[in-house]
Formats: C-alpha cells, sequence, structure tokens
C-alpha cells in the first residue's frame, strides 16, 4: 500500500511540478505571455506522460516476458517429470514375464525417442542391449532353435520372439533420426530369420552375429561392420552396403542382386552360389574371396580388387565388368545369357519365409 501510494504521489509531482519547473528553466526569466507559457507547461506534460505511458508498456511487456519465461520453464519441468515417469515405467516392463507386456514397454520407449532427442541415445543403446541379452549368439538354451537346426526350421524371428523383432524394428526407424553418437553393438547376436527390410543399420556392428535366412530387403548397412558374420540364404536385394566391412563373412547363397556394394571389404568372404546380379561392386575388396558357383551377370566388378578371388563355375553375362587386364576365362568364370530385367519384389514372397534349397557347395 505505502508503495503504490509513493508511485502515485511520485507520478503526480512529476506531471504537476516537473512541467512548471522545465519551463521556466528554459525560459531563464524571460516574460512571455501566460497563454504561451501554459501551452508550453502543457507540451512538456504530454511529453512525459508519453514517456511514462511507454515505460509502462516496457514494464508490461518485460514482465509478461518474465511470466511466459516462468511458465515454459515450468511446462519443460513437468515434461521432462512426465517423460522420466513414463520412461521409468517403461523399462521395468522390459523385465516382465508377460510378451505384451514387453512389447509395450518396447513401443512405449520408441515412442519416447522419437519425441525427446535428449533420451534417443539412452533407447537405442537399451533396444540394441535387449537384442544382444535375449538372442545372444549361439543360443545357450532350449528356448531358442540350436544352433545346427537348418534354416527351414527356424520360424521367422517375429513369430518365435516378437518382442525382439519389435526392438530390432525399432532400433532401425530410430537410426534414421540425427545422432550424437555412431556405433551401435548388435556384435554376437542371434537374428536368423529377422524381418530388417528397409531398416535403416548404418555403422551397426553386426560382427560374429548369425543373419542366416534374415530379410534385409534395401536396408541400410552402409559402414556396417558385419566381420564373420553368417548371412547365408540372406535377401540383400537393393540393400546398400557401402564401406561395409565384410572380412570373413559368410554369403553362401545371399541375395545380393542390385545391391550397392561400393568400396565395400569382402576380404576372405564365402560368397559361394551368391546372387550378386547387376550390383554395383565398383572399388570393393573381394581379394581372397570365394565366388565360385556365383551369379555376376551384369555385376559391375570394373574396379574391384579381385586378386586371388576364386570363382571356378561362376556365371557372367556379357553385361558384366571386369577390371582392365583381368581375364575371367582363366579365373574359371562361365559365360552366359544376361537374365535380363529383374521382377519386381512385390511379386516374390519375403526372404525371412523363403523355403531355401541346400546349398551345392560343401562348407
Amino acid at each position: 500500500m505505502l508503495a503504490g501510494a509513493a508511485v502515485v504521489a511520485a507520478l503526480g509531482a512529476l506531471l504537476v511540478v516537473v512541467p512548471g519547473v522545465v519551463v521556466d528553466h528554459d525560459l531563464a526569466g524571460a516574460s512571455v505571455a501566460a497563454q504561451d507559457r501554459l501551452k508550453a507547461v502543457n507540451d512538456v506534460r504530454t511529453t512525459l506522460l508519453q514517456a511514462v505511458g511507454g515505460m509502462v508498456v516496457l514494464f508490461g511487456a518485460y514482465a509478461t516476458w518474465r511470466q511466459l519465461r516462468v511458465s515454459q520453464d515450468s511446462l519443460r519441468a513437468t515434461q521432462e517429470g512426465h517423460v522420466t515417469d513414463r520412461f521409468s515405467t517403461a523399462v521395468d516392463q522390459l523385465g516382465s514375464d508377460k510378451l505384451e507386456t514387453r512389447i509395450g514397454g518396447l513401443h512405449a520407449l520408441w515412442r519416447i525417442a522419437e519425441h525427446s532427442a535428449r533420451d534417443r541415445e539412452a533407447v537405442i543403446s537399451m533396444q540394441a542391449a535387449y537384442l544382444r541379452t535375449h538372442l545372444p549368439w549361439p543360443p545357450p538354451g532350449p528356448e531358442a532353435p540350436a544352433a545346427d537346426v537348418p534354416i527351414n526350421d527356424v520360424v521367422p524371428l517375429e513369430v518365435r520372439s516378437a518382442d525382439a523383432q519389435v526392438a530390432l524394428t525399432g532400433l532401425g526407424v530410430l537410426l534414421l533420426q540425427p545422432r550424437e553418437q555412431s556405433w551401435v553393438n548388435l556384435s554376437v547376436t542371434d537374428l536368423r530369420r529377422a524381418d530388417c527390410d528397409g531398416l535403416w543399420l548404418p555403422e551397426v556392428n553386426l560382427d560374429r552375429s548369425c543373419m542366416e535366412g534374415a530379410g534385409l530387403y534395401h536396408a541400410n548397412l552402409t559402414q556396417a561392420s558385419l566381420v564373420s558374420v553368417n548371412l547365408r540364404h540372406a535377401d540383400l536385394k537393393t540393400a546398400i552396403l557401402r564401406r561395409a566391412r565384410c572380412v570373413l563373412a559368410d554369403l553362401r547363397g545371399a541375395r545380393l542382386v542390385q545391391a550397392d556394394l561400393r568400396d565395400a571389404d569382402f576380404s576372405e568372404a564365402d560368397l559361394r552360389e551368391a546372387n550378386l546380379r547387376k550390383a554395383d561392386a565398383g572399388g570393393a575388396v573381394l581379394r581372397r574371396a570365394d565366388l565360385r558357383l556365383a551369379d555376376l551377370r551384369g555385376t559391375d566388378l570394373g574396379t574391384a580388387d579381385l586378386r586371388q578371388t576364386r570363382m571356378t563355375g561362376a556365371l557372367a553375362s556379357e553385361h558384366t565388368r571386369w577390371p582392365v587386364g583381368f581375364d575371367h576365362a582363366a579365373a574359371g568364370v562361365v559365360v552366359t545369357e544376361d537374365p535380363g530385367p529383374e521382377p519386381s519384389p512385390l511379386l516374390q514372397p519375403p526372404g525371412m519365409t523363403t523355403r531355401h534349397p541346400p546349398l551345392r557347395s560343401m562348407p
């Protein structure tokens, strides 16, 4: 109350007393008509009123801005608290004995990561850890198909471990978004007949994992590490493996039709009976790789490193491109007709459910 009264008194003095003082000071004792003096005093008073009004507006704007900041900070704190609660609840659900509860927890983490960049890395790491701990390779117990079970007898991952498939799909979608870190660890994981079609898996470490019969149609594996990975019979049609490390990888019977293999390292990889029709292998390293009985019709190997590569019985066509000076006939390559345009993937069964014929090549 006293502060308000003091402000009113100060304003009154400012508008009543100060204008006359200012005018008298400016006149410096000069004699003017009363009407002119009154007009000058009113002009000063008007100017002061405008200045006071401007200050009031500025103070009101500042007060509003401060209130908005306080409200935003309060809302942010509330939202972060809500996200923290949701995160804790989702993590608790991952330890449930009920499959549907675990799936719900994984979906909740997925949603949190999509809307909270701050929590995205934690969710990605958690999904990767979930896959490594729930699907170790080789399988340690009877609840998963044994390591030596024929791939045609292994049911798709989405059937035998639906929660793991949800975690894998969420991981492949979240990696599309901007990230602070790069590598994701999925090494030594059992991903037989997993559905990875169209997933974004760049710079993912899949070393020594088993992805036999997995569906990787149009998947992005740029700069992924696939050292000693088992990709037998995997469907990698139109997949992107640029600069991927596939050293010692087992790709027997894999479908790499129209795949982007540029600058990938397939040193000592086993590609027997693999289908690489129309693949782009420019700059790929295939040193000491095994390409016997592989289908290389229309494949671009023009700048590939084929030193000590075994190619006996591999198929090629007039559209296959070879490095300058490379004698494919001496390497045992069989030249045959080009198969023409590749069939649409919409007319083919999903790679993860395809019945795979036995490999002709010996282990």
